[in-house]
């Protein structure tokens, strides 16, 4: 413990991990013995949801007596294998593994909990042989991820694996030529080879990212993946992994915005911890799970996960609601000047428009499901309008060509299939919005940031759009053949002129 600027003692998470260390005043630490822990869960993808979510339940678990002594067999192990990772290995590293979990409700009122479900941490390029024998290891019984919508190499307009990605096939090549696999397919899929020729056994893959039919995904991914190798090699692992290894689908619900300087500092000045990395996020919380795992599972029912028979409805209800949503309310709200999502969210006419599209194009596209969908959609917004999250707008519009095919236009093309006519003059107005925002300057004349991994790409198509209307929608790639459907492309024409001539503000009240 040292002492801060106006001598409270400080809880410095470096020197947490010993004993005797004292928690200040509204700060759970862990009450358990963390030395008896056991990683048997790997996960791809430590980043500031996962450590709200996934960990943050497991941490649940070690907390109550009853259910410590199954939960501690089942402690993570983080896996990171991109260049960003190298911080998170570097703080929690130094903190043994612990970091701080700051919970904020909408009438301001936080919870701060100390999370120590995270035992290790593995950073792939230092040591690849290290994680693949991680996973070999008997004792893992679960892969995790949360390696984000693009992490899967999906394309975008089939909706499978892509095999003729240039990152794909020089991976599979370099493996072929004997050097070590670099990628979370190469290395799980090398993992399992092994396991599967040690007669270790199958263990679980579970996808906890935001893409619907996510375990689904994960498979087709992982056994494309091992095909490609299997016609490089000659051995058969994809017919092994499609036989043996079971990917449950979950829905995953927590907003988590990236951790700022400012979140740092107000943990230390609040609340006497300082921690290299916290995590902010609000405090609701939800976990859909399909119970379809090969050598056990933590008992996450007890700490209020839904485990379930099927996920989809619950898939559906999440992405096309919320995620979908958060694009609705995304680039118009970047458009109209507000730069956090609490103002955007209070923002009525957008506010309107966004619950307008929630009603009248995501809900007839839904599968009956044991929720109250007005309820759950009055929630999303008081969930979007808490103004102590502090969610930046920006973070809505990140990796807009993994998000808006995978969360918004599966509603487009439902509500159109079979020459149908249903509503979609919203979802071709968040389009056109995000079509404008591509342009790269917003209405002041100020530059836009694209945080997109194709983000040159969208510059060159929307900056086309001053002579050719419709060429954003020509990127066939993320778009398919709806530039020719013009159910669509005419409201979202009408919306895009609106866009350049009235701006954001007028352009969303002539849509309520």
């Amino acid at each position: 413990m040292s002492a801060s600027a106006t001598d409270h003692p400080v809880l410095d998470l470096k020197e947490a991990g010993r004993d005797g260390a004292v928690a200040p005043d509204g700060v759970l630490l862990p009450d358990y013995d963390r030395d008896g822990l056991h990683a048997g869960i790997v996960h791809f993808g430590v980043g500031g949801f996962h450590r709200a979510h996934q960990a943050m339940y497991l941490d649940r678990l070690l907390r109550d007596p009853d259910t410590y002594a199954e939960a501690s067999r089942w402690a993570i192990c983080g896996v990171g294998v991109m260049p960003p990772d190298l911080r998170m290995r570097d703080a929690l590293r130094d903190q043994h593994g612990l970091y701080t979990l700051v919970e904020k409700s909408p009438d301001g009122e936080q919870r701060v909990i100390v999370v120590g479900s995270i035992v290790d941490f593995r950073y792939a390029p230092d040591d690849p042989e290290a994680v693949i024998e991680k996973i070999a290891d008997a004792g893992t019984r679960i892969v995790s991820l949360t390696v984000t919508e693009g992490g899967y190499n999906i394309h975008n307009v089939t909706g499978e694996f892509d095999p003729k990605n240039p990152k794909i096939t020089a991976e599979v090549e370099a493996i072929g030529r004997g050097e070590a696999p670099t990628s979370v397919f190469g290395l799980v899929c090398e993992a399992l080879r092994r396991r599967r020729d040690r007669g270790t056994g199958p263990l679980t893959i579970m996808s906890c990212d935001n893409i619907q039919g996510n375990g689904e995904t994960a498979k087709g991914s992982f056994g494309g993946f091992a095909r490609l190798l299997d016609a490089a090699t000659g051995d058969d692992l994809a017919a092994w992994i499609d036989a043996e290894i079971p990917f449950p689908n979950s829905m995953v619900d927590r907003i988590t915005p990236a951790t700022t300087p400012d979140d740092i500092e107000a943990l230390e000045r609040e609340h006497h911890v300082r921690d290299a990395w916290p995590v902010v996020c609000e405090d609701f919380d939800q976990w859909v799970l399909e119970d379809h795992f090969v050598d056990g599972r933590p008992p996450y029912e007890k700490v209020g996960v839904q485990v379930v028979d099927d996920v989809m409805p619950y898939e559906l209800m999440k992405l096309r609601l919320l995620n979908a949503g958060h694009q609705a309310l995304g680039y118009f709200g970047y458009l109209s000047g507000h730069r956090y999502v609490n103002d955007a969210a209070t923002d009525q006419p957008l506010a309107t428009f966004v619950r307008a599209y929630m009603d009248e194009e995501a809900t007839p596209t839904l599968r009956p499901v044991d929720e109250d969908l007005d309820a759950y959609k009055d929630t999303l917004l008081a969930r979007f309008a808490n103004s102590h999250v502090r969610d930046t707008v920006q973070r809505l519009c990140l990796e807009g060509s993994d998000r808006i095919p995978k969360f918004l236009l599966p509603v487009v093309r439902e509500q159109l299939a079979e020459g149908g006519h249903g509503e979609v003059r919203r979802s071709a107005a968040v389009v056109a919005s995000w079509a404008r925002y591509c342009e790269g300057v917003d209405e002041q004349g100020e530059p836009i940031e694209i945080n997109d991994r194709i983000a040159d790409t969208l510059r060159e198509y929307a900056g086309r759009q001053d002579e050719d209307e419709l060429a954003f929608l020509r990127n066939s790639d993320l778009f398919g053949d709806l530039v020719d459907d013009e159910r669509f492309t005419a409201p979202y024409l009408e919306t895009l002129r609106s866009l350049k001539s009235v701006g954001a503000k007028e352009t969303v009240r002539s849509l309520v």
